[in-house]
C-alpha cells in the first residue's frame, strides 16, 4: 500500500503526519506501521505520528501516535502540527476547534508562521521533595536545576520515569533551568523513550511549576513566561487562579519539513 505523508517540526520536536480523511490510510491498531514509520533508520522518522481524520462536531480529529507505535497522551507540538497542516490543506481558517486524546483545543495560525493551541486547565500541582508533577494534558515530572546543558537528560529522564512509582504508566521528564528572562527545558519523553529536542506539553508544566515558585526564584510577568529548547524557541501564556491554571496557550512555529510517498507491505 502506498501511504502519502508530510513531516512537519515544531521547534524540533518532529512529525509524521498523514491525512486520514477521505481514505482510511491507517487505523488506530496498525501499531507496527506506525513504529515503522517513526522509525528513523528503516522508515520516514519522527518522534510521533498524527492521523488527520474527519469529526462530526469539530473542524477534525486528532489521533496521536507514540514513537512505539501506540497511541500516547497529548502532544502540544503535535497539536500546533497537526493545526498548521490542516491550515496548509485549506481544511480550516485562521482559527479552529478540534479533538484530541485530552478533550477540544482551540487554535490560532498566526501570520508570522506560529501556531498558538489552547491547552487543558490545571487544577492540580503535587510538590514533592524537588520535584513538580501535574498533567497538563500528558503526566509530566519537573525538576529544576542550575544548568541543564551538563544534565545527563536521557540517564537521569529514564531513572525517574522507570522508578518504582512511574514505571507502569510513566511519565515525561522536564529538567528546567531559570535565567534572567526565560525558561531553558530538556525533556525525556515516554513513549519516545530518549530525549527530544522540544516537548509542547512539557515546557507549559514547566512553565506553569515555574511560577508556583514565583517570590522564590522566578519572575512570572503577566502569565507569559518565554521557553528555550534545544530545537527553538516557544512561548506559554496562562492565567493563575485560585483554582489552579486556566486559559493556559502554547505558542510557537510550526513547519513543513516535506512530503513523500511511502509503500508499505500488509
Amino acid at each position: 500500500m502506498e501511504i502519502p505523508f508530510y513531516k512537519y517540526q515544531g521547534t524540533g520536536n518532529d512529525f509524521v503526519i498523514i491525512d486520514n480523511r477521505e481514505q482510511q490510510y491507517l487505523s488506530r491498531q496498525d501499531h507496527e506501521v506506525v513504529e515503522r514509520l517513526c522509525d528513523r533508520k528503516f522508515g520516514v522518522g519522527a518522534d510521533g505520528l498524527m492521523l488527520l481524520q474527519n469529526s462530526q462536531d469539530y473542524d477534525f480529529e486528532m489521533v496521536y501516535f507514540n514513537a512505539d507505535g501506540y497511541e500516547g497522551s497529548m502532544c502540544g507540538n503535535g497539536g500546533r502540527c497537526i493545526v498548521a497542516f490542516a491550515h496548509f490543506l485549506g481544511a480550516i481558517g485562521d482559527e479552529c476547534r478540534f479533538i484530541a486524546v485530552d478533550g477540544p483545543h482551540d487554535a490560532k495560525v498566526l501570520p508570522s508562521g506560529w501556531v498558538e493551541l489552547k491547552m487543558v486547565d490545571v487544577a492540580e500541582v503535587e510538590e514533592g521533595d524537588g520535584f513538580y508533577f501535574l498533567d497538563t494534558g500528558s503526566p509530566h515530572y519537573v525538576a529544576f536545576c542550575p544548568d541543564v546543558a551538563q544534565l545527563d537528560v536521557v540517564g537521569e529522564g529514564r531513572a525517574i520515569r522507570y522508578s518504582d512509582r512511574f514505571k507502569a504508566e510513566g511519565t515525561n521528564v522536564n529538567f528546567v533551568e531559570k535565567t534572567a528572562d526565560q525558561l531553558i527545558v530538556a525533556t525525556y519523553e515516554r513513549g519516545v523513550e530518549d530525549e527530544t529536542l522540544s516537548c509542547g506539553t512539557g515546557v507549559t508544566a514547566a512553565a506553569l511549576a515555574a511560577s508556583l515558585r514565583n517570590g522564590k526564584e522566578l519572575e512570572v510577568s503577566n502569565g507569559v513566561t518565554d521557553i528555550q529548547a534545544k530545537g527553538g524557541k516557544l512561548q506559554i501564556k496562562f492565567a493563575k487562579t485560585s483554582q489552579g491554571f486556566e486559559n493556559i496557550w502554547l505558542c510557537g512555529p510550526a513547519t513543513q519539513v516535506f512530503q513523500g510517498t511511502i509503500t508499505i507491505d500488509t
